[in-house]
């Protein structure tokens, strides 16, 4: 990746929904820190708090919780162009639950609690920008809730291969097994099914 690809692809995130001067996003960038983390290491683990909020530019990440039997449960992924981190905790500046862990080698622009202080009170459209984030994950925390409610296992993997199609490909069958609350053999099943020509135009 080129020295200043990542901070490219950060710059394409924010113009979606706000317009910056070339002063503004200099602004921006210059309170970034860039930092990677090889596949199989930690972002974050239980017990830290965080203190970033994290935008990958490259790679995937697992945000899981490990409770007391030792199980495994997955609350998101986040892959490029994705914002990654406990928010609860880098709010609250409280202990996180939660492990952030490097799926591939990956590469995130970070921004610390005072820098987004500082940035909110040097370009004030970044007020706009991340309640805007905050509202899109409402959303999509409010629809995952929803489809583990009220919806069969493959009904939660057909719409999580129809919304993000590249996620059947980046993330690992077990991991992805964990996040749809099924078996791996019966996502492997599901994979086979929906692969099938003319799956989709069946159902």
């Amino acid at each position: 990746m080129e020295d200043n690809e990542p901070f490219r692809l950060i710059l394409a995130n924010v113009a979606q929904h706000i317009s910056l001067t070339p002063a503004e996003a200099d602004c921006f960038t210059s309170l970034l820190r860039l930092k990677t983390i090889r596949k199989k290491t930690f972002l974050l683990t239980k017990g830290e708090v965080n203190h970033y909020q994290s935008f990958v530019t490259q790679g995937a990440l697992c945000t899981y919780q490990v409770d007391d039997k030792d199980k495994e449960h997955i609350l998101t992924f986040s892959l490029e162009n994705w914002w990654a981190g406990d928010l609860h905790s880098f709010l609250t500046k409280t202990p996180t639950p939660y492990f952030i862990e490097a799926l591939e080698d990956t590469v995130v622009l970070q921004i610390s609690a005072p820098k987004l202080e500082r940035l909110y009170e040097q370009v004030p459209q970044f007020n706009k920008f991340f309640r805007i984030m905050l509202q899109g994950a409402f959303i999509a925390q409010q629809e995952r809730i929803m489809q583990n409610l009220a919806a069969s296992a493959e009904e939660r993997y057909v719409a999580l291969i129809r919304k993000y199609p590249h996620f059947a490909q980046r993330i690992p069958q077990k991991k992805l097994a964990v996040y749809l609350g099924m078996t791996p053999q019966f996502l492997s099943m599901l994979r086979r099914k929906w692969a099938q020509p003319n799956a989709s135009s069946s159902s």
